[in-house]
Parts: C-alpha cells; sequence; structure tokens
C-alpha cells in the first residue's frame, strides 16, 4: 500500500492534458512562495508527518486560529484539514477614511490519504498553533498462502 502522502486536489485533473500545467503550476509556486499574492495570506499550512512505526503522527503549524474553526473530515480514504480565519485591524482618522486597514479572511485546506490508517483510533489535539494528529496504522495483511477445500 502507498505510504501517507499530501494530496493535492487542483493536480489531479484526468479529464484533459495539458503539458504546461506543470510548468505554470512550478512558476506560479516559485514566484510567490506559497503565498497568496493578491492578499499576501498564506497559500495553506506547512505540515509534518512522521513514521512512528505503528501510526503516523501529523503535525500542521496553524498559528492564529480558533480551535473551533479547525474542521476534520474524513471522506472515503481522504482526510481533510480545514480551517477558516477572520481577524481585522482597522485605523481610521477623524472623516472615517482609512489610514491603514490590515483584514486577514480565508480558508485554508489540505487533503491527505489516509488509506493505511485505521481511521477509527484517529485522535487531534491543538495546542499552541500546532494541529497534532496521531493516526495509527491498519494492521498489515500478511502474504501467506491459503490452500482451499475442494467440494
Amino acid at each position: 500500500m502507498f505510504e501517507m502522502r499530501p494530496y493535492d486536489n487542483r493536480r489531479n485533473h484526468l479529464g484533459y492534458y495539458n503539458p504546461f500545467r506543470e510548468l505554470e503550476n512550478f512558476e506560479k509556486d516559485f514566484f510567490t512562495n506559497g503565498f497568496d499574492i493578491f492578499s499576501g495570506n498564506p497559500a495553506g499550512f506547512k505540515t509534518d508527518i512522521k513514521d512512528t512505526g505503528d501510526a503516523y503522527v501529523l503535525e500542521a503549524d496553524m498559528p492564529g486560529f480558533d480551535k473551533k474553526d479547525i474542521h476534520l473530515d474524513i471522506n472515503g480514504n481522504y482526510l481533510t484539514v480545514s480551517a477558516e480565519r477572520r481577524s481585522e485591524c482597522e485605523q481610521r482618522d477623524k472623516d472615517h477614511n482609512y489610514v491603514r486597514r490590515e483584514r486577514s479572511y480565508g480558508s485554508y485546506s489540505r487533503s491527505f490519504d489516509i488509506s493505511s490508517v485505521d481511521t477509527d483510533g484517529i485522535k487531534a489535539k491543538y495546542e499552541n498553533g500546532v494541529l497534532t494528529l496521531t493516526m495509527p496504522k491498519k494492521p498489515e495483511i500478511t502474504g501467506g498462502t491459503k490452500r482451499l477445500e475442494i467440494e
């Protein structure tokens, strides 16, 4: 079975083949450096995945999020971690014109293939801006032989 790996839906197009798509994605990722060029906000959140032998441990940096704004959804063999941020900082002059206005709105989402994970045993914790998921592996199916009786 494939080990746990990130799933990027925007690069999984099966409908048509565009030989320049990967070059465009490379250019976009290179020049934006992981940031949304229009808002300056992070395009996603960074994750580390460790294999501890009997489980996977996923750590996602999600500073500034409230625990209630983070959602973990399992759909088939995919775990989707999504979050929405809403914060405002605004300064106005006496005529209510903007002197400085900083708003950070956005939703962030990442999906991961969890086909080798026992989904009933997943544990999640959010502490100090880091989401930690402990995901036990499914027991391995041994490749031993089995003899069938003929009736």
